[in-house]
């Protein structure tokens, strides 16, 4: 089976020695960058499966870099996990809005990190696999056979997470799921994030339906779940 490659793009030469080693450790193939200009270069010349990167880089930062990556078609299809010291969770939705299907924040365990790559890796394996039905509910349009959603007819791009999140609640309109019980659904039940990352996930997907965002509900002290009803 062919080496999976990853580039890893951070300013701090100790933290890109530190990842690229553990990564090369678990069998990967690693490219690293100290800048944005440099990663899109360096991604242009070895295509790699997966881009961690982090938001505080000189010259063009990090989501600025991410929004190169997305719009570019060489690249649009690649998984990006954020690594950030940010503790604002704006830059963290902003960064999963244009694309990211992750995040993690300084200081990281290595091996929390590890587990992070290889569920992103995996789910991207399964992308197209799934072949239930095309669901319309209210405004709402979802075609997993075409991981595709309409809201009002217009197409709206979600990353890989926000599509698993909504898939799993709309197909279950009126349910109550706990935070949990998403994790383990969109994510695996061996994947190692907080129940804060699913609120996070929501917070922008609500933003990327527009109208329709007021459909997935919170259900204080249990979690969240698809209305029934308009």
């Amino acid at each position: 089976m062919q080496k999976k490659r990853i580039l890893v793009v951070d300013d701090e030469e100790d933290i890109r020695e530190l990842v690229s080693y553990n990564l090369s450790r678990d069998g990967y193939m690693v490219d690293s960058a100290f800048s944005g200009e440099e990663a899109l270069r360096v991604a242009k010349k070895n295509m790699p499966d997966l881009i961690l990167l982090d938001l505080m880089l000189p010259g063009i930062d990090g989501l600025e870099t991410a929004r190169r990556f997305k719009n570019d078609s060489l690249t649009s299809s690649v998984p990006i996990i954020i690594l950030t010291a940010k503790g604002d969770e704006a830059d963290i939705v902003t960064g999963l809005e244009l694309g990211a299907d992750d995040y993690v924040t300084k200081p990281f365990s290595p091996r929390i990190l590890n587990a992070r790559v290889k569920a992103v890796l995996r789910r991207k394996k399964k992308v197209g696999t799934q072949q239930d039905d095309f669901i319309k509910i209210f405004d709402l349009e979802l075609d997993p056979r075409r991981r595709e959603i309409k809201v009002c007819g217009h197409i709206v791009d979600l990353t890989f997470s926000q599509f698993q999140l909504l898939h799993f609640l709309i197909k279950r309109p009126g349910w109550v799921f706990t935070r949990t019980q998403i994790i383990d659904a969109i994510q695996g039940d061996d994947y190692p994030v907080t129940d804060r990352s699913v609120d996070v996930q929501v917070v922008s997907l609500r933003k990327k339906l527009k109208t329709c965002g007021k459909y997935i509900e919170t259900v204080r002290g249990v979690g969240y779940r698809f209305r029934e009803k308009p």
